[in-house]
């Protein structure tokens, strides 16, 4: 969970998760669906389901319990060199360094090494400058000290170098540049991305009331967020483009699906119903909601759900927030 995400965004989902899962077994047997939605809200879902994949393997194959063996932790789903170096070392005490961006930032400071994270030979002298310095008797704590040590006091701007225990060793320090060690790496520019999302309704039967339910499917577009309900949706590179490219997807996966735009004069509605933002890692979203309908079951990969119980089912934080501007709202024929 905290890849990618601050502490304190973490801590509720945490102890959420954990009260849902207690121990590996209950994590192993619960249906992904349940999974998803305990995890909805915190992003990069990719993780949840690795994670659920490695609690079903270390049932099925190390009896419950995670492995201590380096080669065995990397070969559970998502667990990379660094996730198994870290719990080998606190859990298991193994002699494990793990570098992360809080531990290269000290090691670069002390021993005023160029070059930024991402470059091979600047990782690559790091890692040789931790395992020098390894405490092989006590490494998990070794490695939580640093991480706690540049996370409080060696911070990447205005660090406090005054209350460092490490200034003495500081070649940065004693140069006076500490904020030049690591370099900055370099930014991946933001790409600017059109979304058109359909906001399909359901039309009522006579004499009953819109029950406020809409559409969604699994996925949103381009292989993102694969596992979860959102509101059919299609990238392009214009609102144009998006807005072709919704058409054609609707026209494959829910034939009778009809976007309430300006067509043959029948409605007068050339503008999208509502425009939010939103960003997925590098992309930054220009999301239009266009209103639909649909009479009787949506057929293929659509199914209902009312918008009041979109907080209890695993859909993205963007269908979320679609929801809440297409509740605000209603469709053209109202």
């Amino acid at each position: 969970m905290l890849q990618q995400t601050q502490v304190s965004t973490v801590i509720p989902y945490y102890r959420r998760f954990l009260r849902a899962f207690p121990t590996v077994e209950r994590l192993a047997k619960a249906p992904l669906e349940r999974v998803l939605e305990l995890w909805s809200g915190l992003g990069y879902y990719r993780r949840a389901r690795l994670l659920h994949l490695a609690a079903q393997k270390i049932l099925r194959e190390f009896a419950g319990r995670f492995p201590t063996d380096y080669g065995q932790a990397r070969s559970l789903p998502g667990i990379g060199d660094y996730t198994a170096r870290a719990i080998l070392s606190i859990v298991y005490n193994k002699p494990y360094a793990v570098v992360d961006g809080n531990v290269a930032r000290i090691v670069a400071r002390l021993g005023a090494i160029k070059g930024n994270i991402n470059q091979p030979k600047f990782r690559g002298a790091v890692e040789r400058a931790v395992e020098g310095l390894l405490s092989h008797r006590r490494p998990g704590d070794f490695n939580q000290a640093l991480m706690e040590l540049g996370q409080t006091v060696c911070l990447p701007r205005a660090p406090r170098c005054v209350a460092c225990p490490l200034r003495k060793w500081c070649q940065a320090y004693h140069r006076g540049e500490p904020e030049s060690y690591p370099a900055p790496r370099p930014r991946r520019a933001i790409e600017l991305r059109y979304l058109a999302t359909a906001v399909i309704r359901s039309i009522p039967a006579i004499g009953q009331e819109r029950a406020g339910r809409v559409a969604l499917m699994r996925g949103l577009d381009e292989g993102l967020l694969g596992d979860l309900w959102n509101f059919p949706a299609a990238f392009g590179a214009s609102r144009a483009e998006a807005l072709d490219r919704l058409r054609e997807k609707l026209d494959r996966i829910a034939p009778g699906v009809a976007l309430w735009e300006q067509r043959d004069g029948l409605v007068a509605r050339p503008a999208p119903l509502r425009q939010l933002r939103h960003g997925i890692t590098h992309r930054s979203i220009r999301v239009d909601l266009y209103p639909a309908e649909v009479r009787g079951v949506p057929i293929g990969p659509l199914r209902w759900f009312s918008l009041a119980s979109l907080n209890r089912v695993a859909v993205s934080q963007l269908a979320r927030k679609i929801a809440a501007a297409a509740g605000e709202v209603d469709s053209p024929r109202n």
